[in-house]
């Protein structure tokens, strides 16, 4: 009997917790080494662009008449002069402009359909215990009629992230997402944690700033605590943490540098705050919002920290953003800060070409504009090996544009994602081919419609 506790006591031991943490996390790395393989890459043809004025924001720059061969989902060319392979499908881009897609860096792609009705917001851990574990990826649709409307306009790859400030500083984890396939469109998950300081994270701590950035020290301290005593704490032996056991472990990749914390905040002290708390951890911090970034651009530039904007934030609509300006992004750049573009309106991320072009009338290059759309968010999420240029091996996000992209009246005329030809077809462009072809061929049309009357 005695030996059979002793074997038991060891077989115990043996699957503690502890070593379930650490098959955990390894199975969090597997999970998203699988969703990167699993990826689903091209549609089995061959394709050629061919003519156009192709911006590779790459090591080639820009290319004249060029040709981009895509293949097996990916980039097996770049150039003006490239062979094609008999039985490619040509696509004449001749007076147009070719560039990589577009990579919106803080989406709610799938995970927030209507605003208003509840049951399709998904975004939020809510009143729900858990915060940093909280994972946006095992809600997203990927059939939301958001996505086709927003891919159709160039939008080809996206973070999908936890919205802050609802019940918890800490909103959770994003994944990282294709917008072109139903199968296979996780890119990476977990890619990134999120949460919020300034106005937002003080007002789930109690009202100040000082509480939210305290809430957040205390959850980074318990994380490394729970991290180097995992043992003790499975057999009680290390006092109550503030946050749920897989919080913490959610955690731990962002105290060994695996992933990013995005913070949200505005202000410029605020953004000191941010900066001191990462460097005491060592994290990868990344700014969210930054209205009043460019006021501390030099020290947000000397820690390597990039922001992610929106060009069109001007207005004090917040006492955290009375210093905010249409420059914010020309300023950041010139200072050698890495921005990236997002507007925070999911059901129309499209609009950030116009907001990127807003940004150029108020200083910043027209190619660092393109950058800020398409490579800088791979580059920030550390995914510009796979995405971000137009160059040989890389995964075939591409859009042919009839003009200048920034220009208010350009559009895509065609859109790949990972070398699979989309459909340039969304519900807005179904219900308006619907109704036009009713008034031009005087059909019936539902009741409550009014066609406009001649003029």
């Amino acid at each position: 009997m005695k030996y059979l506790v002793m074997i038991l006591a060891m077989l115990c031991v043996a699957c503690s917790p502890a070593d379930r943490s650490a098959d955990r996390a390894d199975a969090g790395a597997t999970r998203s080494a699988a969703s990167a393989d699993n990826h689903v890459a091209g549609d089995g043809k061959v394709y050629a662009i061919t003519g156009g004025t192709v911006y590779t924001l790459g090591a080639a720059g820009k290319i004249e008449h060029g040709t981009v061969l895509l293949k097996d989902g990916r980039i097996a060319a770049v150039g003006a002069n490239v062979d094609i392979p008999a039985g490619a499908e040509r696509i004449d881009a001749s007076g147009k402009i070719v560039t990589p897609g577009i990579f919106d860096p803080e989406s709610q792609f799938g995970i927030v359909e209507v605003g208003a009705v509840k049951e399709t917001r998904d975004a939020s851990a809510g009143d729900s215990r858990f915060s940093a574990a909280f994972d946006v990826a095992d809600a997203i649709n990927p059939r939301s009629v958001l996505i086709p409307v927003n891919r159709i306009a160039g939008v080809t790859r996206a973070m999908v992230s936890p919205t802050d400030g609802d019940k918890h500083i800490i909103a959770g984890r994003g994944a990282i997402i294709d917008l072109g396939s139903t199968e296979g469109f996780i890119h990476r998950d977990p890619a990134a944690m999120f949460a919020a300081l300034g106005e937002t994270g003080a007002e789930q701590a109690g009202g100040s700033r000082a509480s939210a950035l305290l809430a957040l020290r205390e959850a980074l301290q318990d994380a490394k605590d729970y991290a180097d005593n995992t043992r003790a704490y499975a057999s009680n032996q290390r006092r109550k943490y503030a946050l749920t056991r897989l919080d913490l472990e959610a955690l731990g990749p962002v105290l060994l540098g695996k992933e990013p914390l995005v913070v949200h905040v505005e202000r410029a002290s605020d953004i000191e705050a941010a900066l001191r708390l990462a460097a005491d951890f060592n994290l990868r911090l990344i700014v969210s919002g930054g209205a009043e970034a460019w006021m501390v651009a030099d020290k947000l530039a000397a820690a390597h920290v990039p922001v992610l904007l929106n060009p069109l934030e001007d207005l004090p609509a917040h006492f955290e953003t009375l210093g905010s300006t249409l420059e914010n992004a020309a300023r950041l750049q010139k200072a050698g800060v890495t921005i990236a573009f997002a507007t925070g309106d999911t059901h129309n991320a499209r609009n950030v070409t116009q907001a990127a072009g807003n940004a150029v009338a108020n200083g910043l290059p027209w190619l660092d504009a393109l950058k800020a759309l398409m490579l800088n968010p791979a580059r920030i999420y550390g995914m510009d090996k796979d995405v971000g240029t137009l160059e040989q091996g890389k995964l075939a996000d591409v859009v042919i544009w009839s003009a200048d992209p920034l220009e208010l009246s350009s559009f895509a005329d065609q859109v790949f994602i990972a070398g699979r030809k989309i459909p340039m077809v969304s519900r807005q462009t179904m219900l308006r081919d619907r109704y036009m072809q009713a008034m031009q061929e005087k059909q019936a049309v539902p009741p409550g419609y009014i066609l406009p009357k001649a003029q």
